[in-house]
């Protein structure tokens, strides 16, 4: 793997650049620039805006509208984007369903779905966790039994990530009671998020955001041409679903987005006879997480550069996903600890609204939001499966044992 640039890198990079400078939205620039929370049609309208130039998919096959690009140019876009502070990609549509969707399924559920996919027209949702089935995802109960031609699920998934605003929703259910191993027998289905019998409640978290919910499925009527490759082989496509998900995870240009601003605020913060960033023990640990960053930097490029040749995230992946949210979480407790008494007077659901001036804000808006992000960021180590699921992937996976 080449890693210098060329001059046709370069030169991809100004676009990136010229790109983002004039495309990117000013009211959605300035939003984020303030750390206000997104609504769906934000999302929706940047994400379009990247379809437009023919950017949506960096990921899929240039068959299905993906780029094309080598690792080099992946790497470029990422750190770019990050770079100016862009909102993140949902990743429900583009990086999870529609990679299993162009890998498995029909001819006829490509044509259907991926083209609204790639050009963001359907918000999609993932579930998975249960109640009772969160790390142990095999222990899902939520049924989907054949009747003719249609499945009838039944049951609940919890902590779906934004489904208040999804269109669609994807979703591992039992086909087959009767296996041998627990693994067995799950099935991969789509379902239309408006379907009778389908209900959204919603899950406020501790920093008072609307963000996860419960679904639940009640005598829910789908048709079989909604299932995904083979009855009962969804245990297999949901785990190559969470393989992509995980590597998106590491988040690693955001965190080294974040980590430059950091420093840059350190340097301005008053402490002692100097700056924070002047203090040797703040200073260390800012560094710690710069060396942690840089070789998780080199993983994901490795990664970036086996999917670019046809290939998909393996046990990289889970690696990526272990560092990558512990190095988020590291970042997060920084940010707490350089605003100090200025990141704890938050009220919940409020610190992001856009009616409260940035002035009203104490410390900034950099400040209000250093507490329910650190809050809410215990989270990363949790979904897309836990960081000792991970390890134990890797153990099997790399190690043998």
């Amino acid at each position: 793997m080449d890693l210098r640039f060329s001059d046709d890198d370069r030169a991809f990079r100004e676009e990136v650049r010229t790109f983002l400078a004039e495309k990117y939205p000013a009211d959605i620039r300035e939003r984020t620039q303030r750390g206000l929370r997104l609504g769906r049609d934000d999302h929706m309208r940047w994400q379009q805006t990247l379809y437009e130039q023919g950017w949506a998919a960096p990921n899929w096959p240039v068959e299905h509208g993906g780029t094309g690009w080598s690792a080099t140019r992946r790497y470029i876009f990422d750190s770019e984007l990050a770079l100016a502070n862009t909102p993140q990609i949902m990743p429900f549509g583009l990086s999870m369903v529609g990679p299993v969707i162009y890998t498995y399924g029909t001819e006829a559920q490509k044509a259907r779905f991926l083209p609204d996919i790639l050009a963001s027209r359907v918000w999609w949702c993932q579930g998975y966790s249960e109640p009772g089935a969160g790390s142990d995802l095999a222990s899902l109960k939520t049924r989907a039994d054949r009747d003719g031609d249609e499945y009838v699920i039944n049951g609940t998934k919890t902590w779906t990530t934004l489904g208040q605003h999804a269109d669609w929703i994807f979703l591992l259910a039992r086909t087959s009671q009767d296996v041998a191993r627990k693994q067995e027998g799950i099935s991969f289905l789509l379902a239309d998020m408006r379907t009778p019998g389908i209900s959204v409640r919603p899950i406020i978290t501790v920093d008072g955001e609307h963000e996860v919910n419960e679904v639940h499925f009640e005598n829910v009527r789908i048709p079989v041409d909604n299932l995904v490759g083979d009855e009962g082989h969804g245990w297999t496509y949901g785990k190559v679903l969470l393989q992509h998900e995980r590597t998106g995870i590491a988040a690693v240009a955001r965190s080294k987005y974040r980590l430059s601003r950091l420093r840059a605020l350190a340097g301005s913060i008053p402490a002692g006879d100097g700056t924070l960033l002047d203090d040797p023990q703040f200073r260390r640990r800012l560094a710690r997480v710069e060396i942690e960053l840089t070789a998780l930097e080199y993983t994901e490029l490795r990664t970036l550069a086996a999917v670019a040749t046809g290939g998909a995230p393996g046990p990289e992946s889970s690696l990526l996903k272990i560092r990558g949210t512990e190095v988020q979480q590291q970042l997060d407790l920084l940010y707490v600890e350089a605003a100090g008494y200025r990141a704890l007077p938050f009220v919940p659901g409020q610190f992001r609204d856009p009616d409260i001036a940035d002035d009203e804000r104490i410390g900034g808006p950099w400040a209000a939001d250093t507490a329910p992000r650190y809050f809410n960021g215990r989270k990363v180590t949790i979904y897309g499966g836990t960081n000792e699921i991970q390890k134990n992937i890797i153990a099997k996976a790399v190690l043998g044992l």
